[in-house]
């Protein structure tokens, strides 16, 4: 799998999961340090989407924009960079997001396990721009591989494919 970093092809590792099978279940940091997973959000609709950094205004604005956009149809964002949990309570602490968990993959790289870690170019290590849409008994529904890393993702793709599940 691939996709672009500034027009520059960019692998991934590993294989996405497919669609119509179980996710597997992830674990991750909050930025209090705490440890969630996904396995404890079964039950809601939910939009995993990996991104660079919480610094880079791109993931910024996907985040502020699930946070809107989801708290106004009743799914919730789980948004896993591989940033440090101190960069992530940074950006928290300024931005009002209470629909969207920001998280950090930096302890268990589980995000391996979904195929979304870049392995070469510039960006090696970061994680892809991969949105992943979980059903209620976490059943993966729907995945965007958004072409270019330096952009956001198409909303209203997802936004539809969630409304299918409400």
């Amino acid at each position: 799998m691939t996709t672009k970093h500034k027009g520059n092809e960019v692998h991934l590792g590993g294989n996405l999961p497919r669609v119509g099978e179980a996710m597997p279940n992830i674990r991750f940091l909050n930025a209090d340090l705490t440890e969630g997973d996904l396995a404890g959000l079964h039950g809601k609709v939910v939009v995993l989407f990996s991104m660079l950094s919480v610094d880079t205004g791109v993931c910024a604005a996907e985040s502020r924009t699930f946070n809107q956009r989801l708290s106004a149809i009743g799914a919730v964002g789980l948004a896993i960079s591989a940033d440090l949990p101190f960069a992530l309570k940074r950006f928290c602490a300024a931005e009002d997001l209470p629909n969207v968990t920001i998280a950090s993959d930096v302890r268990y790289r589980d995000m391996d396990k979904l195929g979304v870690r870049m392995v070469d170019g510039l960006l090696a290590g970061m994680l892809a721009r991969v949105v992943f849409l979980v059903d209620p008994q976490g059943v993966l529904r729907y995945t965007q591989v958004v072409p270019e890393v330096s952009t956001e993702p198409d909303y209203e793709a997802v936004l539809a494919e969630v409304n299918k599940l409400l």
